[in-house]
């Protein structure tokens, strides 16, 4: 029972750190989806669902609908898996309060570690559910 425990664990912990691509791989291969059959399914080529599993393109908003429905999943569960950095909302952002600028500098020159911004931000929101 304790070896079960400690695996699904790992399982967990395994599927929360995979990429985009990988997930997306995952998930087709859990549902026993060829690339072929899952490309022609979303109307896209193999070889552009290949990239994306590949982490070498990036899907649209409307493919990542399409992927989520026929995978059993929801898009925010996809996104989840997304590390690419929202530059947009991020150059939107910095224009918008220069503090944000000044903030994303110091986690690009290193002086806040990812671990560290991502405690910051679980201690947060715990504290906004807590309320």
């Amino acid at each position: 029972m304790i070896l079960n425990r400690k695996l699904c664990k790992l399982y967990k912990l395994t599927l929360m750190i995979m990429v985009l691509g990988e997930y997306i791989r995952f998930l087709r291969e859990r549902k026993d989806n060829s690339l072929r059959e899952l490309a022609k399914k979303l109307e896209i080529t193999p070889a552009f669902l290949s990239d994306v599993e590949l982490g070498r393109r990036n899907p649209s908003d409307e493919v990542l609908r399409n992927i989520a429905r026929l995978l059993d999943t929801t898009v925010d569960d996809l996104r989840a898996h997304d590390t690419r950095a929202p530059l947009e909302a991020i150059k939107r952002l910095a224009a918008s309060d220069p503090s944000y600028g000044l903030a994303f500098r110091q986690v690009v020159e290193g002086k806040i570690t990812p671990q560290e911004l991502m405690d910051l931000v679980k201690k947060k929101k715990e504290g906004k559910e807590g309320k």
